[in-house]
């Protein structure tokens, strides 16, 4: 095929034009085009009161080689190949399964690739299959009633599967198009392939997973829910086995160990199995929610609600005075700021949208940087022990039952106690308690958030609104620790045939990053092991 590039559409132009726009530039007839499929699309706003879409599109013609020698346009080359590559199978033999450890993005894609070239992987997930987990979820959030082997973190497709399923990442790697294509096969929406702002949501994302799974399965997979990893055999410096629900013992050589950002108790037992596990820089804050009409006329002006368009987002940055980063992460226009938490007795925030992301509300999490000079010790699960110190006061703030403690902009940036709701109702369940944020966060992120708020109101002007609303805390933004692995072989590197992999071992962030990262980990095992 040919890929043509740079073929500007005004925002209110039909796609329905893109053959006759890409048929004058290869100097051909419209219906000499035989097909063509888009590859990118991106937006380019930078001039007032216009809004173009550019696209990258590859073309099916007849005579090929003969247009490219003729057109001597930059835009116009050959298409590359991107399709994926599977690895060479390496020398040595095994001859147990390879056990793969939850089914977060990471876990589910090293279980795929293993599976699609015939190892037929163990998958092992100590929460429930993703309609089971709906309904512990819902109840969850309507009542309060934790379950803490399956919850927003913990069950079929990780923590990824309650978020806005958002598939934007800055690595480059090749692979993601090998995870953006296996979604599509699985029920997500094809424009993810090439969207600006490609996202699931939280709806759809649910159905993803499931069919992934059962495309494992079909492979020879097998994939156990209620299934918790609670011990690990090592024997020489070597993985041999990995007990199950305190009673069952799989004997391997093999673990993918994909266990997500909030493990604590697994994080533990690695500890106490002296499995190498240093400390990592993470974020604390909170959730912030405007009107998302607000963040749509701001952000789009005169274009606001425009049909091509859909909700907008934001990300913002900012340095502070004394040295801290301040940033929104994990955006979710149209969504809703829900509870996370995986342990009694401690609140936890997050957020999520579904595909339409057509809710009231905008909400990103708002956090501040933190580092082992902030955990209060050197242990390598400090910064765990630094998250939980803070969910459990925010959870005494809230009052208990996982409500959560909110506050007011307006109030927050005055340092006074908020009482009452103002015009931007929080979504938050089970519900919130109107206080003062500065009493379940350390006094350094409050001061920088304050900073941060002002200067990201010039940058995004309503970000500082007086009746937005700030919920804490999110303390889960990425892992608190990384478990050491080899860079060239990716084991961990003190237990031979240990994976770490993953958010929660401290080597991605996000959905499609940690996904890339489960792919590799099953590449770099069946470059090296030839399963019989």
């Amino acid at each position: 095929m040919i890929r043509v590039s740079e073929i500007r559409l005004s925002i209110d132009d039909n796609l329905d034009i893109l053959p006759y726009k890409i048929s004058k530039i290869l100097k051909i007839k419209p219906n000499e085009i035989i097909n063509l499929n888009i590859f990118k699309e991106s937006i380019d706003a930078r001039r007032r009161g216009k809004i173009d879409f550019v696209y990258t599109v590859d073309v099916e013609v007849e005579d090929e080689e003969k247009i490219l020698l003729k057109n001597k346009d930059k835009k116009v080359i050959k298409t590359p190949d991107l399709d994926y590559k599977y690895p060479e199978q390496g020398s040595l033999i095994i001859d147990k399964r390879p056990v793969v450890i939850g089914t977060g993005p990471a876990g589910l894609f090293a279980a795929l690739i293993l599976a699609e070239m015939g190892y037929k992987p163990l998958v092992f997930e100590r929460g429930e299959d993703v309609d089971k987990r709906s309904k512990t979820v819902d109840l969850f959030w309507k009542t309060g009633q934790l379950n803490e082997e399956s919850n927003v973190q913990f069950g079929e497709g990780g923590a990824g599967t309650f978020s806005d399923g958002k598939l934007t990442t800055r690595i480059k790697d090749p692979r993601c198009r090998k995870v953006l294509s296996e979604f599509v096969k699985a029920g997500a929406p094809e424009e993810i392939m090439y969207s600006f702002k490609p996202h699931i949501g939280t709806d759809l994302l649910k159905g993803v997973v499931k069919n992934i799974r059962k495309r494992i399965i079909d492979l020879g997979g097998d994939v156990r829910f209620e299934s918790k990893v609670t011990n690990l055999t090592i024997k020489d410096g070597k993985i041999i086995a990995v007990e199950i629900n305190y009673r069952e013992k799989v004997k391997t050589d093999i673990v993918v160990l994909a266990i997500g950002h909030s493990a604590r108790d697994t994080f533990e037992m690695l500890y106490e199995k002296g499995i190498e596990i240093i400390q990592k820089p993470f974020a604390i804050g909170v959730r912030i929610e405007h009107p998302q009409s607000l963040i749509n006329k701001v952000q789009y002006k005169q274009f606001a609600n425009h049909k091509r368009l859909g909700p907008a987002d934001y990300r913002l940055t900012y340095h502070t005075s004394n040295g801290r980063s301040v940033y929104t992460f994990c955006m979710c226009p149209g969504g809703k700021v829900v509870a996370a938490a995986s342990e009694e007795g401690r609140v936890v925030t997050n957020g999520m949208s579904e595909y339409l992301r057509d809710k009231e509300n905008a909400n990103s999490a708002l956090l501040v940087s933190v580092t082992g000079e902030d955990f209060e010790g050197s242990h390598p699960l400090a910064g765990m022990y630094f998250q939980r110190k803070w969910e459990e006061i925010a959870y005494k703030v809230g009052g208990g039952n996982f409500i959560a403690p909110a506050q007011l902009v307006g109030d927050f940036l005055k340092n006074r106690s908020s009482k009452r709701i103002g015009n931007v109702k929080p979504s938050y369940a089970p519900g919130v308690k109107m206080t003062k944020i500065d009493e379940c966060l350390p006094y350094y992120v409050t001061l920088a958030m304050r900073e941060a708020i002002l200067n990201m109101d010039k940058k995004l002007k309503g970000f500082a609104l007086k009746e937005a609303i700030i919920t804490g805390v999110e303390t889960r933004s990425s892992s608190p620790i990384r478990i050491v692995r080899n860079d060239k072989s990716f084991e961990s590197v003190n237990v031979r045939g240990l994976y770490p992999a993953g958010e929660g071992a401290g080597y991605a962030g996000g959905i499609v990053s940690a996904a890339v990262d489960g792919i590799k980990i099953a590449e770099k095992i069946i470059e090296k092991y030839r399963f019989i």
